[in-house]
């Protein structure tokens, strides 16, 4: 069972309070899940290198090949220099 600086360590790292009360729960809480977690350590086929994730990389869902045409695309700006979009100045100097 962790001791309970070692609770009080880990809320402080969540940067929660708990109390007295609440203290004796985390430490049987986190007993469990550190129990559950040894558990699957102990298997003989944990292998943590063939840990994987169901989607190879999250951030190529977002990605499309769209070519935007410029000169449409600049149709809507309210202030342009040649192909560039005007924008109002937002730090002062």
């Amino acid at each position: 069972m962790l001791s309970k600086e070692e609770v009080m360590h880990v809320a402080h790292l969540a940067r929660i309070e708990i109390d007295e009360e609440e203290l004796e729960k985390y430490q049987r809480d986190l007993k469990i899940l550190f129990d559950e977690i040894d558990k699957i350590k102990d298997l003989d086929d944990f292998d943590e290198d063939r840990m994987f994730s169901p989607c190879e990389n999250a951030f190529d869902l977002d990605r499309r090949n769209v070519e935007v045409d410029k000169d449409n695309l600049l149709l809507n700006v309210p202030k342009k220099k040649g192909n560039f979009i005007e924008v109002p100045v937002m730090i002062n100097e």
